[in-house]
């Protein structure tokens, strides 16, 4: 049996990292048999961000994927990352959701459970380790990695024996930001080898230029599984190529015994493949050397790109990498992993557009008083006092988040059934997405996106781009925009399936709008984003510093407050996307 094995990403994480997860189930089939005979020790091909885009952006049932996938993979273990307590979502979950969602996750086709916690906190952990051990599957429980003044390797050695003290089979060191060094690899591996006795799977990606080297490291120090994804998938932001290793290793002790050959043909057709997602490309596709003092998660990077784009500042990309370090360290040092990249990234982008902590998000509030769980280090004790102000906590809380959580799952399911759902997956795709499912549910009849769509409107934009006609896509549908000399529009849907859609108007003032009395003071949005909900009814009296709206911008919520007292009259309805310094609502 060869001394070291492969878990191939190419199904998840490669995608997820460089053409931000649009990969369709349509585009993978054909490569299942290949990947199937190859020998490895496992496919990674379910996650949050899959089971996301599946849903909110290709029309796919992530759990049809994951049994079609099953049926194409029938020798090889098909691996999910789960977010502990959190599931796929940004929130916990009560413990009977987290029951329910294992069990189904295992009877529809997952064979490794990889179970992470963003804050390495172990009570967030256990019940999804013990779920996942009832149902007599894989493991794998992951450690996430950071580089701080507080993240020892006998910290982590600790953690490592914990997690074997729950039965975990396996421990992932999971290094989302390509952190891991290649020597310090090697001894952290040896002290978790020391105080474990379990095997060792090394996740790390090649955003830092690291990966290669850390994974020889990781295999002399004795980790017996190696992440990595086929070359055509790899690099960048994404990991080490498969065949790299495999040629890496042939003829050592180490030799994983999997054919290069075999493994070519699987590259040639995901490098077909990738050419129709060029669109979602990252512009990050070399080594990104700053990461090794932001520590962003590769897919964290060109997410940031994305939103500070949004936000009319793409050119503050370098002073938010290094306001990310310092919110980290505000934050207890916490790893930077999904939920806590996406709210420490928020966070930095809002302090270098606002000043330092001048707007707080709702999960930053959230994540400093304890409500994701227990930070490795004390978060800043300025930042504590003014989030348990904010959000109106009486103190930090100290217990295992779930625990004030009550078995949510039959109140789910009769929302879920309202909206459409018709079975208990599809009851735990809303829990997971509660936004994002019902329209799902509406729309699934239609069937699948079709990636030739994608090369397709590529094509199209890169046709257009020199005659002053660009594609604007509003609320998930496609147009054409032709600039005239004049300056005005004209728009016209850019794809067949929007064509029978009108242009979209402006949307019409709220009823309240008109009776706004003058001289009102206007409640400007900082930010571009959703309004999620107005948090008073119209034309109710409020006070200085009351919360009036807020908004979902970046993923994270925003509360916006009066700056006056007075009657609130709203200018933007529920729902509606708003610009930053656009009038949400007026007091007077």
């Amino acid at each position: 049996m060869a001394k070291i094995k492969l878990n191939d990403l190419v199904l998840r994480d490669a995608h997820q990292s460089l053409i931000a997860t649009r990969m369709t189930t349509a585009d993978m089939l054909e490569a299942l048999g290949m990947l199937d005979k190859i020998g490895y020790w496992s496919l990674e091909a379910w996650g949050g961000a899959t089971f996301d885009a599946c849903i909110r952006f290709l029309n796919e049932d992530p759990w049809e994927r994951l049994r079609t996938l099953k049926k194409g993979l029938p020798n090889t273990p098909i691996m999910m990352l789960l977010r502990g307590q959190n599931l796929l979502g940004y929130r916990h979950y009560a413990d009977d959701i987290v029951d329910k969602f294992v069990e189904k996750a295992a009877a529809n086709g997952i064979g490794v459970f990889r179970i992470f916690d963003a804050c390495n906190d172990p009570r967030n952990l256990k019940r999804a380790a013990d779920a996942a051990k009832k149902t007599g599957k894989h493991v794998q429980m992951a450690i996430s990695y950071a580089t701080t003044p507080y993240h020892t390797k006998e910290i982590y050695a600790d953690l490592a024996k914990k997690y074997a003290e729950f039965g975990a089979d396996s421990i992932c060191v999971k290094d989302m930001s390509g952190l891991l060094k290649p020597y310090e690899a090697y001894d952290l591996i040896k002290a978790m080898k020391a105080k474990a006795g379990i095997p060792i799977d090394i996740h790390t990606h090649a955003t830092t230029g690291l990966s290669v080297a850390t994974l020889l490291k990781s295999a002399e120090a004795g980790a017996e599984i190696l992440d990595t994804t086929i070359s055509s998938m790899s690099m960048g932001t994404s990991h080490s190529p498969a065949e790299t290793i495999v040629e890496m290793f042939k003829g050592t002790e180490y030799d994983t015994g999997l054919d290069t050959k075999e493994l070519l043909k699987i590259a040639a057709y995901f490098r077909e493949v990738r050419k129709k997602y060029a669109k979602f490309e990252s512009s990050f596709l070399g080594a990104d050397t700053r990461i090794l003092v932001s520590q962003v998660p590769g897919g964290m990077l060109s997410n940031l790109e994305g939103q500070l784009k949004e936000q009319g500042a793409q050119d503050k990309i370098d002073d938010v990498l290094k306001e990310i370090a310092l919110v980290q360290k505000d934050c207890g040092y916490i790893p930077l992993v999904t939920p806590t990249s996406q709210i420490v990234g928020t966070q930095a982008v809002f302090n270098v557009l606002f000043g330092r902590y001048a707007k707080i998000t709702t999960e930053t509030a959230d994540l400093v008083t304890g409500r994701y769980g227990a930070l490795p280090a004390s978060p800043n004790p300025d930042l504590v006092k003014q989030a348990l102000a904010q959000n109106k906590y009486d103190a930090v809380l100290t217990t295992r988040p779930a625990d004030s959580i009550t078995n949510e799952f039959e109140k789910i399911e009769s929302e879920a059934k309202a909206a459409g759902a018709g079975s208990i997956e599809d009851t735990l795709t809303y829990a997971m997405f509660p936004k994002v499912a019902p329209n799902f549910f509406k729309n699934r009849a239609k069937g699948p996106v079709s990636s030739n769509e994608f090369a397709a409107a590529a094509k199209t934009a890169s046709k257009t781009e020199d005659s002053g006609a660009y594609i604007v896509n509003v609320n998930g549908a496609d147009y054409h925009v032709q600039v005239r000399p004049e300056g005005s529009l004209a728009i016209a849907p850019a794809s067949a399936s929007a064509s029978a859609a009108p242009a979209p108007a402006p949307a019409p003032a709220s009823p309240a709008a008109a009776a706004v009395p003058a001289g009102g003071v206007e409640i400007i949005a900082p930010v571009a984003g959703t309004l999620l909900k107005h948090s008073v009814e119209e034309g109710a009296s409020v006070a200085l510093g009351d919360t009036i709206v807020i908004i979902e911008s970046m993923k994270m919520e925003l509360e916006i407050k009066a700056t006056a007292p007075g009657k609130v009259h709203f200018l933007v309805p529920a729902g509606q996307a708003v610009q930053a310094q656009q009038a949400l609502a007026q007091i007077g």
